[in-house]
This record gives C-alpha cells, sequence and structure tokens, in this order.
C-alpha cells in the first residue's frame, strides 16, 4: 500500500481512483463498511483505491484545545486500511489555509486534480470544505461536472455496546473513557490499542515482584479510565497475556497518570526503549488504595490471577 502525506506526494502520472475521504480514527466497524465498499468499487473498475484523511484531527485547527483522544495513531489507521485492501493513504496536513477551502476547491485540488476520482464512496453525514458547507448533496452534483459518481454506504452499525448507540468514534472514546473495553472491541472489532516506548517508572512493581513495564503513550491518545485490566503486551512481535494497570498509584501517592503492563509469567524481560503495544481485553478492577502494602500484593496476586484467566479464555 502506498502511503502519501500532502498532495505533492502523489505520483504525477497517478490515474483515475475510487476515493473515501474522512478522519476514520478507529476504523471501526462503521468505517470498515465505507472503505470496504470503496475497495470493492475500485476493483469492480479496475482502479487502485485511496482513502484521504487529515493530520491534525480537523477540530484542533478550527477549535484550538479540543483535539479529541485518538483511537489509533495514523500508522495503526494506515495498517487496518491495508488488511481492507485499500491501495493508498492520502494524509493532508490540516492548516488553517487548508481550512479555508470552500468545498468546490477542495473537490478540484484533492478529488480532480490530484487523484482523478471516478468515484467517490462515503458516509450519509459526510461534511467538507470551509465551515463543513459540502455535503453528500454537493460532492454529488458537481461529480456531473467533474465525471465522478458518488456512492452513499450507510456506516451505521448498532449493538450491545452504548446500549444500543449506532457505533461512531465519539461512542467509542466514551466508552474507552469509562472503562467499558469490551463495548470499544465490540465496535472497532478488536480491543482498543495503546502504544508507545517504555520508560524507566518508580520500578515499584519490581520490588514488588510484578515489574511492569511503563508505556509513554503517543500524544492525544485515548486511554481507558483508572482500573486494573486484562489484555495482551506486545513486544518484538511477541504477544504476551499482561495485567494492565491505569491510573495514577494511589499507593504511593503519585499525581501522574501511566500505562503499565506486567507480562504474565515472564520473567526477565528487558523492554526499556522498545516500542510496545498494549491491548485492552476486559475490566478487572477500578483503581484502588489499599490499607497495607500486603493487601496490595494480595489483591496483585489476584489480578493476575484473573488476568490470566480472562486472557487464556480468550486466546484463538
Amino acid at each position: 500500500m502506498q502511503r502519501w502525506r500532502g498532495l505533492e506526494d502523489i505520483p504525477e502520472d497517478w490515474g483515475r481512483s475510487v476515493v473515501t475521504i474522512g478522519s476514520y480514527d478507529g476504523v471501526h466497524r462503521g468505517h470498515q463498511l465505507i472503505i470496504g465498499r470503496a475497495v470493492e468499487k475500485a476493483r469492480e473498475l479496475d482502479v487502485p483505491s485511496v482513502v484521504v484523511t487529515f493530520d491534525p484531527h480537523p477540530s484542533e485547527v478550527v477549535r484550538p484545545g479540543s483535539h479529541p483522544p485518538l483511537l489509533a495513531p495514523h500508522h495503526r489507521r494506515a495498517e487496518l486500511m491495508a488488511e481492507l485492501g485499500v491501495d493508498a493513504v492520502l494524509i493532508l496536513p490540516f492548516t488553517v489555509e487548508f481550512s479555508k477551502l470552500s468545498p468546490a476547491d477542495f473537490i478540484v485540488k484533492v478529488l480532480v486534480d490530484k487523484l482523478h476520482a471516478c468515484a467517490v464512496i462515503e458516509g450519509p453525514n459526510f461534511r467538507f470544505g470551509h465551515r463543513a458547507a459540502g455535503n453528500v448533496a454537493f460532492l454529488t452534483e458537481l461529480g456531473a461536472t467533474y465525471d465522478y459518481e458518488v456512492e452513499v454506504v450507510d456506516l451505521f452499525v448498532s449493538g450491545e455496546a452504548g446500549g444500543g448507540e449506532p457505533f461512531s468514534s465519539t461512542l467509542t472514546r466514551r466508552l474507552v473513557a469509562e472503562g467499558d473495553v469490551t463495548g470499544a472491541a465490540e465496535i472497532l472489532g478488536r480491543p482498543h490499542r495503546v502504544e508507545g516506548v517504555v520508560v524507566r517508572g518508580a520500578q515499584r512493581g519490581r520490588e514488588l515482584g510484578f515489574p511492569t513495564a511503563n508505556v509513554e503513550t503517543l500524544p492525544h491518545t485515548a486511554i481507558p479510565a483508572d482500573g486494573v485490566y486484562a489484555g495482551w503486551l506486545t513486544a518484538n512481535g511477541e504477544r504476551m497475556p499482561a495485567a494492565i494497570s491505569v491510573g495514577t498509584n494511589p499507593q504511593f501517592d503519585g499525581t501522574e497518570r501511566t500505562v503499565e503492563a506486567y507480562a504474565i509469567d515472564r520473567v526477565g524481560l528487558d523492554l526499556y526503549g522498545l516500542h510496545v503495544t498494549v491491548d485492552f481485553l476486559a475490566f478487572v478492577r477500578g483503581q484502588e488504595k489499599f490499607d497495607s502494602i500486603d493487601a496490595l500484593l494480595v489483591a496483585m496476586a489476584d489480578d493476575v490471577k484473573r488476568c490470566r484467566e480472562l486472557t487464556s479464555a480468550a486466546q484463538p
């Protein structure tokens, strides 16, 4: 799959293509319907499929300080899109100047002049251009002028997550923030993931017999609510069952919120400086401050036992 950052990265000899545009944070099951249809349509027409997305999130440029927590960084979204069969991903730097493009100018500069779109696949609520003035109707209207067709795909899948609300990135972020990683996984179609480099912490886990990888997460990462979770820690391509702690470590009067993962039944791991991923399977308990270190140790042993059971039951 080709990855382009900015319009200037698109090959000059790029031909016709099927395009879909959106933030696609999380590439959840609703997004997968749209992207999957774009891939299918491209194969029907024997042309490449292209996903157009933005960095940073448009809301951060339009309303500084409003950047939402991200369900997946751009490289992870690209991986997920590649798995869906996408041929190219175009990440457009979203600047103040870019935000002022009218819907018509956006269509000409991106879809017509650069990507030579023969078809555009979108969800029903797609908006674009300055002040989000462009919609599917306008996109379709200009398709007659610029020789592309528009197909609208209903992305609104629903299930038990969020009490039956339609699946969306907003709902997924809310569930993650509430610690409902099971509900988030239903929407995403996989466990919610955070990633980053393992850094040195206070090393109290090591002193207590449960050495943890302290993960310095990427900016704007959607981090689950404070508590203990079952999941997996992946390092150097190896996926290991883990007990994951999120929070400020109130037992030791901590103030900084961290994500720490203990690789269950693994001894002698040296992960410092490695980029790792942490996948959240299930919530185990909330963050607590115990009456004594002994009580904490008993709880940690119970946590590990529970996490071992949960991850073992979830293995393919």
